[in-house]
């Protein structure tokens, strides 16, 4: 589904990342890990069409998508959830939700996508008539994870779902990431959270300093004593 060889992006002079080298399958859960400031989130906003690459390739199912703009991206079905979760919080969250149907497969069944996100989060649907901005942490979560399933997405990208959450809140986040994985969708998981991710994920990455250091099947990384070390101080 996504390829990406050697690439590497970063800011004007500030080069991020180097000669990056990932693939994510149809129906596949891959977890991106790493420290604060390793590159994920750049990563994240390579793959968007935010930020220009630099050097290397980025394909979605063969076809070339650095001259593709981001919205574009969007209609072909790659959906990223922003670290911070980017949650309109003076738009009611019915609202929020909408804003993720604005495009041309989903605009015309967005009432019945709008169903499915209040199946999956019954909340949301008590709270559709409130303003966004007065949800607790982990309803806006799910808001940024509701607003993602109305655009019907190939390719989910969350960026640190669990960023600023309490510990009970980050395992109702993940239990709603495993429920979503079975409808068969795509997802890149960008999570500091290294034990969290790999749990949920069939394969991870481990980048540092803007490089792969390690890449495998999930359960090979979470007991590598390299990574436990280095991560988890065991």
């Amino acid at each position: 589904m996504l390829k990406i060889k050697g690439l590497c992006a970063g800011y004007h002079d500030l080069k991020v990342l180097f000669d990056v080298d990932m693939e994510v399958n149809e129906g596949e859960v891959v977890a991106l890990v790493g420290s604060n400031g390793a590159g994920k989130t750049t990563l994240l906003r390579t793959i968007s069409g935010i930020i220009p690459i630099t050097g290397g390739s980025l394909e979605w199912f063969g076809q070339n998508l650095t001259k593709i703009p981001a919205h574009a991206r969007a209609d072909m079905g790659i959906a990223p959830i922003l670290q911070g979760r980017g949650i309109l919080s003076t738009l009611t969250t019915e609202d929020n939700l909408f804003l993720g149907s604005y495009n041309r497969r989903t605009k015309k069944k967005r009432y019945e996508l709008l169903e499915r996100v209040y199946t999956a989060f019954p909340i949301l649907e008590k709270r559709q008539h409130l303003l966004a901005g007065t949800l607790s942490g982990g309803q806006q979560q799910m808001l940024a994870i509701g607003r993602a399933m109305m655009m019907e997405p190939k390719f989910l990208i969350l960026d640190e779902p669990s960023l600023g959450l309490a510990p009970i809140v980050v395992d109702e986040v993940f239990r709603i990431i495993r429920t979503f994985r079975e409808t068969g969708t795509s997802m890149l998981l960008i999570e500091q959270n290294l034990v969290k991710a790999l749990q949920v994920a069939d394969r991870g990455y481990v980048l540092e300093t803007g490089k792969i250091q390690l890449h495998g099947p999930s359960q090979e990384i979470l007991v590598n004593p390299a990574v436990r070390k280095a991560y988890l101080g065991i």
